[in-house]
């Protein structure tokens, strides 16, 4: 179905953003190794200082968003990611780039891409109608998981022949990008519900948890979200170090499964339109969760590649057609009073669980080694195809915020 011309703006948008997130995966990492030459420690420093910082900061901006346009809110969150990523090539052009700064920059990102989630989940709810609203979701997972296919080779070539820091400024000028076609969308948006009484900043997790159906995703994002990405970074050392595979395999391995997750976006719309979008948030729920379990399996040698790529590329199936359904699940039973609220408290909590997961692995990997450190994460992973929304479930009385 058609989704109007105003969709297809906010689509190029949230594309620049995307491919240029793509290009600078990584960036800050490489920059803090290649231009500040510091510690393997102070490299997980920044990673985790940016991802709970960024949550402590978020934890008002629900209540916020939520009683303010959404757009602006956006296009305020792109700029603000814009001028942090671009400050790093323009200090380190002056010679006064420093860990700290890098640091500051780590936490201004992560705290404006959960604003920008927040405010843009409730914008599109109110952009596009309840019948297109897979579709529309569909479409912007294809292009999470096409830019993640081909953003990260285009990056690694670019810092290879210009630098790190140049890298990081043309994703600073996708966000630049997204903002300019944020800002020429037309159709009015309607006018913030208005909240009565002190700001609440427990009222997302609340709505969650008082409707049935909510509260068993949540629970599942984080089973299923937490030991992803505790096994995520472990695979690298266990194809280069375990399966002696060549650093060349890496990228094609990530690229070519990520192409799973474009081929299962792509077909969830016509999935939901024949099976309904429960039975396919169900389904495809249960067939992304065993797949973690076959990757400490694997064999040495180019045989472990391609077992590697074949149950990554069936995981990203899945996952391609489970996330946008479970966008659309989330925004048809979720009042549009409580979206941006809703949408904050899971964000905050999944970017304190997953670190949370990759401090456990690593703690566990030196107990138990690389392989059995990933059969936990797998049967972590696993237990998310128990805990999805079997019945039919419907609200109980929601409380207001106080």
């Amino acid at each position: 179905m058609a989704l109007g011309r105003d969709f297809q703006r906010l689509w190029f948008a949230y594309t620049a953003s995307a491919l240029g997130s793509g290009i600078g995966f990584g960036a800050l990492p490489l920059i803090a190794v290649l231009v500040l030459d510091v510690s393997t420690a102070q490299v997980s420093i920044l990673a985790a200082v940016s991802a709970l910082a960024a949550a402590v900061f978020a934890l008002p901006l629900g209540d916020v968003i939520e009683r303010r346009p959404k757009r602006p809110v956006m296009i305020a969150a792109d700029l603000v990611r814009f001028a942090a990523l671009a400050s790093v090539p323009i200090a380190a052009l002056f010679g006064v780039l420093s860990y700290v700064q890098l640091c500051v920059v780590g936490v201004l990102q992560s705290a404006a891409l959960i604003a920008f989630t927040s405010a843009s989940g409730a914008h599109l709810k109110a952009l596009v109608g309840p019948e297109g609203r897979a579709e529309a979701n569909s479409k912007f997972e294809q292009v999470f998981w096409l830019t993640m296919s081909v953003g990260p080779a285009i990056g690694g070539g670019l810092v290879s022949l210009v630098g790190a820091t140049v890298t990081l400024a043309v994703d600073a000028v996708s966000f630049l990008l997204s903002a300019l076609g944020i800002r020429r969308i037309q159709q009015p948006e309607p006018a913030p519900v208005e909240h009565t009484g002190k700001r609440d900043l427990g009222a997302g997790w609340r709505y969650i948890f008082a409707n049935r159906g909510l509260a068993v995703l949540f629970w599942n994002s984080q089973l299923f979200g937490g030991p992803l990405m505790m096994i995520s970074p472990l695979l690298t050392v266990f194809m280069l170090r375990d399966l002696h595979l060549a650093p060349w395999s890496y990228g094609v391995f990530l690229g070519v499964s990520c192409l799973g997750g474009v081929l299962g976006a792509w077909v969830a719309p016509a999935l939901t339109r024949r099976f309904g979008l429960h039975r396919v948030l169900l389904w495809s729920g249960v067939l992304r969760a065993p797949w973690t379990l076959l990757l400490p399996l694997a064999p040495a040698g180019m045989a472990g590649f391609f077992w590697l790529l074949v149950a990554e590329t069936a995981l990203l199936v899945a996952a391609g057609a489970f996330n946008p359904s479970f966008a659309t699940y989330r925004m048809e039973v979720t009042e549009d009073r409580y979206m941006a609220r809703v949408v904050t408290s899971w964000s905050i909590t999944s970017r304190s669980v997953q670190p949370a997961f990759m401090a456990l692995g690593a703690a566990l990997t030196a107990v138990i080694g690389l392989r059995g450190t990933m059969y936990v994460g797998g049967a972590c992973a696993l237990l998310s195809a128990f805990v999805l929304p079997w019945r039919s479930a419907k609200s109980a009385p929601l409380p207001e915020p106080v």
